[in-house]
């Protein structure tokens, strides 16, 4: 996938990317209004009847002109606050490219956000100079600032829920954004970034969500990881190695870090794959606006904060059911349990005579099932067969499981939880199968 039919993909090398790291002065313009408030704070454009259209653009900022396109919401409400996302282009790039979606359309207009947001959304897509974010004396920044104010002047704002995201450079800026605006945005998510915008404070929290690839030539994923790691500490997140896929697996494994701030997940997906933010799982190379998974993690990652509410930490908006149960399989008469109580990533699942131990004991957080503090999974790209086992919970599609009202346990792969071969012995592996329906893809609660 190409950004726009008269562009290709931005090729930063090594040398340009070292002369880019540059450091942002000190901000003295004015402070917006803290962006982990909790309570829902509208802007002055509420109740206004709005002078602002979609479409390009132009503002005066540190005493230059700048431009910026502007997507309102079909049926734009001015008593609704709404969602406000700064979508920042590549090296190279233009404001247009990522307004326009390139060559992938709408489904890809502002990395997918104007598909994911549906209308909820306000979208903004600046114009660097140079088609770059070099934010000398901290300009960007200060242009992010004066864009912002002129668009919550002019329509309606939840100002608990600001987000940045941007790819290379883009994504360079928008770490800058977090580092400097940590408490007026909610949250930031980098495609394959490097601190190539300056991190003017970095001490403060704010959700974050990175995504690199680990082949990329371009700027190395060990870029990717030391912005993490920023945040990773100040969000008080657990320190950890996140899984990452093997070169060749042509997927992508999503972590979610334990032990953040409530209010301040920190996400970390890596891909099999070179420098883009479109991959596209099943496929090598590939590019996609309209089929990459990158969009639906990073709005499933947004949209987590509800307007006028707390936030909280889970990686997806559906609330947490607390109950404890176990799952009796109807078949086998015994419980889903993993092996010898262990705990380690990659233990099997099985039946076992049921008991009240921590080993069969599962809750439901929105759509994983989770046990000993691990999630339920199969196997990445699992076939009819794979064997069930646990893992830290990262959020993927593979930890990912629909409980049906006939007692069958969808995965997301298309698949049903089952009792291998029709088994009744403590023991019996538990595998993901074609659904059928029968008894032993039966399970209830007990």
């Amino acid at each position: 996938m190409r950004p726009s039919t008269n562009r290709r993909w931005p090729t930063l090398i090594a040398a340009t990317a070292t002369t880019l790291l540059l450091t942002v002065a000190g901000f003295t313009g004015l402070r917006l209004a803290a962006a982990d408030a909790g309570a829902l704070a509208a802007t002055p454009g509420c109740g206004k009847s709005p002078t602002l259209t979609s479409g390009r653009q132009s503002i005066t900022t540190s005493g230059k002109n700048r431009e910026y396109v502007l997507r309102i919401p079909a049926n734009y409400n001015n008593s609704n606050p709404y969602r406000l996302i700064f979508a920042f282009h590549w090296r190279g790039g233009t404001m247009n490219d990522v307004a326009t979606g390139g060559t992938s359309g709408a489904s890809w207009a502002y990395y997918g956000m104007q598909e994911q947001s549906n209308n909820t959304a306000i979208l903004v897509s600046p114009q660097g100079f140079g088609n770059g974010w070099a934010n000398s004396g901290g300009e960007d920044v200060t242009f992010v600032d004066d864009m912002m104010r002129r668009i919550e002047n002019d329509l309606c704002v939840d100002t608990t829920q600001r987000f940045a995201l941007g790819f290379s450079y883009g994504g360079g800026m928008s770490y800058a954004l977090a580092c400097a605006r940590a408490n007026v945005f909610r949250a930031v998510t980098v495609y394959s970034g490097a601190q190539l915008s300056g991190c003017s404070g970095g001490t403060q929290p704010i959700a974050y969500f990175g995504i690199h690839g680990i082949s990329d030539n371009v700027l190395n994923i060990s870029n990717g990881r030391s912005l993490r790691d920023t945040f990773v500490r100040n969000n008080g997140c657990t320190a950890q190695s996140p899984r990452e896929p093997g070169a060749g697996s042509r997927t992508h494994i999503t972590t979610a870090y334990a032990g953040c701030r409530n209010g301040y997940p920190v996400q970390w997906a890596a891909f099999d794959g070179g420098h883009g933010p479109g991959p596209v799982d099943g496929c090598s190379g590939c590019e996609d606006g309209t089929r990459t998974w990158t969009k639906t993690e990073v709005w499933r990652f947004f949209s987590q904060f509800g307007g006028g509410t707390p936030p909280t930490s889970e990686p997806t908006s559906t609330p947490p059911d607390p109950t404890t149960f176990r799952l009796r399989s109807e078949s086998a008469g015994r419980c889903l349990d993993i092996s010898g109580a262990n705990t380690a990533n990659g233990t099997p699942a099985q039946v076992w005579d049921c008991h009240t131990n921590a080993n069969q004991q599962f809750t439901q957080n929105g759509t994983t099932l989770r046990v000993t503090g691990k999630c339920l999974e199969a196997p990445a790209n699992a076939t009819a067969g794979a064997r069930v086992q646990i893992w830290d919970c990262t959020g993927a599609a593979n930890q990912q499981w629909t409980i049906n009202a006939n007692g069958t346990i969808n995965h997301q792969g298309g698949l049903c939880l089952d009792v291998n071969g029709n088994g009744t012995a403590n023991g019996t592996a538990v595998i993901v199968w074609t659904c059928n329906g029968a008894a032993n893809q039966r399970w209830a609660r007990a």
